[in-house]
This record gives C-alpha cells, structure tokens and sequence, in this order.
C-alpha cells in the first residue's frame, strides 16, 4: 500500500514530457470521439487509482475545473 500524499504536487516532475504528450496523443489516434472520452476516463480512473488519497484526487479535480473554468493550462 502507498504512503498518503498530504497535497497535490504541481510541479513539473516529468523526465520527458513532450514524450508523455505523444503518447496522450497516439493514445487518441483513430478513434472515434466516444471511443476517446472512453480512453480518457478509464485513464484517469487508473491514475486516480494508482494516487489512491481521495484529498490529492479531490485536489487534482478542482486544479483541473479551475484551469478549465479560467481558460489557463497551468496552475
């Protein structure tokens, strides 16, 4: 079992973003736009599972509706 987090770490922490990008984006390739919002809520449901701490995922979801609420990509 994980360790909790005490709170959502927005920091860049990714070795190799523009890769996680291409990624993002391959994951996405060819399908059908319900076929995405399918492969974007069972990745999030994933990375929520492996956070496993309801107040980082809580944290992570208003973090996410203020940026989209503001029209920033960046907190």
């Amino acid at each position: 079992m994980h360790e909790a987090m005490a709170s959502l770490d927005t920091k860049p922490n990714l070795a190799a973003p523009d890769d996680i990008y291409a990624m993002l984006v391959d994951a996405h390739r060819d399908l059908t736009d319900l076929q995405s919002q399918r492969v974007n809520v069972r990745l999030v449901l994933l990375l929520a599972n492996h956070i496993g701490d309801p107040q980082v995922i809580a944290e992570a979801i208003a973090a996410a509706r203020d940026d989209c609420a503001t029209g920033s990509a960046h907190r």
